[in-house]
């Protein structure tokens, strides 16, 4: 009887594992493309998996920091991410296979999830540099942004418009967001760009440090270009958000958007998606540049590729579409 109640007991404890097995195996993992650790990228995707990890059944989600919009586009089209945060021009531009991924060719299982904050191309100058207009750029020392990034991709877009390249400048630098704020308070650079959402950390830490002026982005280059592409619009830096920065600064800008592919499962974007707008009012608490998040408009406001299905079927379970 006692050897009977040993091989029961042994004969549970093996089935137990087996299911524990099961549990795992069923347990999926997914990462999102994001940005320097010093942008809204980072901010944004570290927030969506905080809400994913404690929400979502058998979905762990990571976070890591990126090249950017440009890295997170090929990091979807090689697999390396299931999501990748983007400007809405990149989702457009991997979409149609048009600069900087015409050599890849039109991406057409690219899906959007929904956008985020409203983001701004931002030219950061020292005071002492004397540089009042995007023309006053040209014999200056300038960080581009690194390969990969939106801020590289967008300026070099102005460029195009402008007739330029990088012969322009004096020193084109190709710093991480991370990198150009203590390099313009060094005074190893004149000015520095960035795409992103405001406020934003590296603009505060740089007008801190040196005394430093945004720079309006305006000219009838930029016209033309806001009337050519229509990912664009046009945007504001509102006045008083930076040290010694007190009126408004005109700009460009789009919005960022969380994509993915029609290959990643609807059930894990379903979840993904739930699990964020569940949480919304307190997503929006977790960075300044969320404040003014709307479901409404973050299920259709600047996605510039087709809804994941997944996606779709919890905006109709919520009656937004």
């Amino acid at each position: 009887m006692k050897g009977k109640s040993l091989a029961w007991i042994f004969s549970a404890a093996l089935a137990g594992s087996g299911l524990a097995g099961m549990a795992q195996a069923q347990e999926q993992f997914v990462t999102i493309g994001t940005g320097g650790q010093t942008g809204v990228y980072y901010v944004a995707g570290q927030s969506i998996c905080r809400f994913v990890n404690r929400n979502a059944e058998d979905l762990k989600c990571n976070a890591p920091a990126s090249g950017g919009g440009v890295a997170n586009v090929n990091g979807l089209r090689s697999g390396e991410f299931n999501f990748g945060i983007m400007q809405s021009d990149h989702q457009y531009k991997a979409m149609k296979g048009v600069e900087p991924f015409d050599k890849e060719g039109a991406m057409e299982d690219i899906r959007a999830v929904f956008s985020l904050q409203s983001e701004v191309f931002t030219v950061l100058a020292r005071r002492d540099a004397n540089i009042k207009s995007l023309d006053d750029l040209k014999g200056k020392r300038v960080n581009i942004g690194n390969p990969g990034s939106g801020q590289r991709d967008t300026l070099e877009e102005i460029m195009k418009e402008k007739g330029w390249d990088k012969s322009v400048f004096s020193l084109a630098a190709e710093l991480k967001p991370a990198e150009q704020a203590s390099a313009l308070g060094d005074n190893n650079i004149d000015a520095m760009t960035y795409f992103v959402g405001h406020p934003n950390g590296a603009i505060q830490e740089a007008t801190t440090t040196v005394d430093a002026v945004l720079v309006p982005i305006t000219g009838p280059e930029i016209d033309k270009l806001l009337s050519e592409k229509s990912y664009y619009t046009k945007a504001e830096i509102p006045g008083g958000m930076y040290k010694g920065n007190d009126s408004a600064t005109q700009s460009i800008g789009g919005k960022a958007v969380l994509s993915t592919t029609s290959k990643v499962d609807d059930e894990v974007v379903y979840k993904l998606v739930k699990s964020v707008f569940e949480n919304i009012d307190r997503f929006k608490r977790l960075h300044p540049a969320f404040k003014d998040l709307k479901p409404e408009d973050m299920i259709k406001v600047g996605l510039s590729a087709p809804l994941h299905d997944g996606a779709v079927r919890y905006y109709k379970e919520r009656g937004w579409m």
